[in-house]
């Protein structure tokens, strides 16, 4: 079983139906105590940065996340899910993140000739050997809604960019911690992949 985060920040459905689609058992929750017995976490979510870090922290679910992550089990973060890693998250004032990445979540500078939000498809530039993305290619297209992006301190953690008149990070993976910024329940066939991907990296097959 692995545990679908359900911490009151978007539709989770969509989610749970493309992880349900790749063969993952799914159980969505809100309870702390199943994320100790789940075989690893995800932590999808749209919306503000402070109200995420408030509602995980509502639930008792922020530090219980910091632990699992800490202790190496398998987590993957989808959209809000990448960004609350960081340490700070600059969405209405400053707010501090979890803090295990180093680096801030900023928003795309309004002098750029982009609109923000960024939304729609865009292609993903590999930086590193990625087990996220084997078989997937370099350029591939995958669905983004954000306006704020992943700043990290240390640019070995980037496993891709994405063009939007900035090369900005659009995911991360070091050892267990598997995050992107766009949406691989929105990204037809290469987001299932990603999917699979991370459920061979789960359970090794």
């Amino acid at each position: 079983m692995i545990a679908l985060v359900d911490y009151g920040m978007g539709n989770l459905r969509s989610v749970e139906k493309a992880l349900e689609k790749v063969g993952f058992n799914v159980l969505r929750t809100s309870n702390p105590e199943d994320l100790d017995k789940a075989d690893a976490v995800v932590v999808p979510g749209v919306g503000a940065f402070g109200d995420a870090i408030h509602n995980l922290e509502r639930f008792g679910l922020k530090n219980k996340i910091i632990e699992v992550i800490n202790q190496g089990k398998p987590y993957l973060g989808i959209c809000l899910g990448l960004q609350i890693l960081f340490e700070y998250g600059y969405e209405f004032g400053q707010h501090e993140g979890l803090g295990i990445l180093k680096g801030s979540v900023v928003r795309f500078d309004e002098r750029l000739p982009i609109k923000i939000p960024h939304m729609g498809w865009n292609q993903i530039h590999k930086k590193k050997d990625s087990k996220m993305f084997e078989g997937i290619k370099d350029g591939e297209f995958f669905y983004f809604v954000h306006s704020y992006y992943a700043n990290p301190e240390d640019k070995t953690v980037v496993a891709t960019t994405t063009d939007y008149a900035i090369d900005f990070c659009s995911s991360v993976e070091v050892d267990n911690l598997w995050a992107v910024q766009f949406h691989p329940e929105k990204s037809q066939t290469a987001g299932l992949k990603l999917l699979e991907n991370f459920k061979k990296f789960v359970y090794g097959v």
